[in-house]
């Protein structure tokens, strides 16, 4: 593998819901250590892909390639456990529970193991869970706290730590700072920027051109259920992409970059 080898490799991916086609024969990469957005109106078919290269729904039709092995998702823990792990806008969270008990909800590391009567090892998951948060630059003052009395901007920080700290392969992070003000947004970016330099690639979906434009390397568009164009960001500009996704430029009429469409 040379070090620009596509990490994530998606070939004719399709999704049809009835007569509704959700997505259909959508190709994407992701290359190693790259950063990625995905872009297009709400009905574009963004959440579709998605769910569908996490494992959440099965394709009618398409192929899902890591590092160059075919794989099949029939669920979010096979996708996990290939190591792609996903920051959802709900965050997927439970309040009442601290911040080691979170980042290792449904991984707990355990003394003694006897089913539902296993002895948890909190020392280890509070000292790894430590080491994810200060990996990440992720501070938080009493990691006993329930994540109750948190803000927002904290818990997407404990959301993210986890997933960094577990993803082998890439992170996908979806709206990751839609319900977060500008200081919290601030934050989570540079949370981004700081796995960037670390060479974890990751996928962003996001609303926010300029969140993208600073943030990733190369920006693919969805319209109508279809990508229908994939631009390296330095290349590009925030009104070519917005034409793009409104269909007022023709994706066709763009240059190739890299062997990529559009």
């Amino acid at each position: 593998m040379t070090p620009t080898h596509p990490v994530l490799q998606i070939q004719q991916l399709t999704k049809h819901y009835g007569g509704v086609k959700a997505l259909t024969d959508a190709n994407f990469q992701l290359l190693a250590g790259e950063h990625a957005a995905i872009v297009g109106d709400n009905g574009a078919g963004k959440s579709t892909f998605v769910r569908l290269i996490t494992g959440v729904e099965q394709p009618n039709a398409g192929d899902i390639l890591l590092d160059g092995q075919r794989v099949h998702f029939s669920s979010p823990l096979d996708a996990r456990d290939q190591g792609i792990e996903t920051v959802y806008q709900t965050l997927a969270l439970a309040e009442d529970l601290d911040v080691p008990a979170n980042i290792f909800l449904g991984r707990e590391i355990t003394r003694l193991s006897l089913g539902p009567l296993s002895v948890l090892n909190h020392k280890a998951m509070r000292e790894q869970s430590a080491a994810m948060l200060s990996t990440t630059g992720v501070k938080i003052q009493d990691m006993s706290e329930s994540l109750r009395g948190m803000s927002g901007g904290q818990r997407q920080c404990v959301a993210i730590a986890r997933a960094a700290g577990f993803a082998k392969k890439l992170i996908i992070f979806d709206e990751p700072t839609a319900a977060l003000g500008v200081a919290e947004t601030a934050r989570v970016e540079q949370i981004i920027q700081g796995l960037k330099r670390q060479g974890v690639p990751l996928i962003l979906i996001s609303h926010n051109l300029r969140q993208v434009f600073e943030l990733v390397d190369r920006i693919w568009v969805f319209r109508q259920g279809r990508i229908i164009c994939s631009r390296l960001t330095r290349h590009t500009h925030p009104e070519e992409i917005v034409g793009l996704i409104t269909g007022a430029i023709d994706p066709a009429t763009l240059p190739v970059e890299e062997g990529v469409p559009c």
